[in-house]
């Protein structure tokens, strides 16, 4: 075998292993079975009338190696015991990889969002949704937004940690180009991944001529110690209605990394809780936790 070729496979592995270490999983059989059946105990349950202080269903968008279920045993009780009709998708599936989702083509994974978001807005009788998303979960709607007439049906989108800029892997990506067919492996057996790396030609149409699109309320929540998506100021946005946040002036000592700001830090969860309703919005701090 060549020397590169035997360098190759290390590398991919590398790449792929510092995307999945950021997701914790239960035992294969207790998330295979919740996956395949998400919570309906009012999480995931399409008798639920929005109410009029919360009109809007939420509906959460997992992370890459995710699934609908980890990525929110969190926040969904947390929304949905402030009152909120609360839904979750699977999305990106790979034939013959059970569990582990978001890792098929993005504008694809865009495409299943929004057949979600019309089967979510039907059995609730919204004229519009919210969205809040981890890590590939907060940037893919963007595609949705932009491109599939989304920001007719979304009120707003609440990033949490998300890669609208692409990621570079703390500079890991920028070794690609040093490996020979790296890239096409990548974009063969996982395209989300190719996907999210800086300056890939997703990301290049997904952020020409601007971040957002009018009529959506943007929120970004992100933390300096995010070890996944680097450099982190790269997650936020820019236009006129858009609410960049770092975790760590909300909460100096807060040390949330990737996978924590999502899974289960509640000062990210009390700025989500804001986002989605503003005009009840109180100071977010290190005592938000209490909330």
């Amino acid at each position: 075998m060549l020397p590169w070729k035997r360098m190759l496979r290390p590398l991919a592995a590398l790449v792929l292993t510092a995307t999945v270490v950021i997701v914790p999983t239960a035992s294969a059989s207790a998330t295979a079975s919740a996956t395949a059946a998400a919570p309906s105990n009012g999480w995931n349950n399409y008798s639920c009338e929005p109410s009029t202080a919360h009109p809007r269903p939420v509906v959460l968008v997992h992370g890459t190696f995710a699934n609908s279920v980890d990525n929110w045993l969190g926040l969904a009780p947390y929304l949905v015991n402030r009152g909120y009709c609360v839904y979750s998708l699977d999305y990106g599936q790979l034939p013959g990889v059970p569990l582990f989702n978001g890792l098929g083509p993005i504008d694809k994974s865009a495409e299943q969002l929004q057949v979600f978001v019309d089967k979510v807005l039907a059995a609730t009788g919204s004229a519009k949704a919210d969205l809040v998303g981890h890590s590939q979960g907060g940037m893919m709607p963007r595609y949705y937004l932009k491109f599939l007439g989304g920001a007719a049906k979304v009120n707003a989108l609440v990033g949490i940690a998300p890669d609208n800029h692409g990621t570079t892997l703390g500079g890991l990506t920028n070794l690609l180009a040093y490996f020979p067919g790296a890239e096409d492996l990548l974009s063969t057996a996982t395209p989300a991944l190719a996907d999210q790396i800086a300056g890939s030609a997703f990301l290049t149409k997904l952020n020409a001529g601007g971040d957002t699109v009018a009529g959506v309320h943007y929120t970004v929540i992100a933390t300096k110690y995010d070890e996944v998506v680097t450099p982190y100021r790269s997650q936020f946005l820019t236009g006129s209605d858009v609410h960049n946040v770092l975790l760590q002036d909300l909460c100096a000592v807060d040390l949330s990394e990737h996978a924590a700001i999502g899974l289960l830090d509640r000062v990210a969860f009390h700025e989500v809780a804001n986002a989605l309703d503003p005009s009840h919005a109180t100071a977010t701090t290190c005592l938000s936790v209490l909330g």
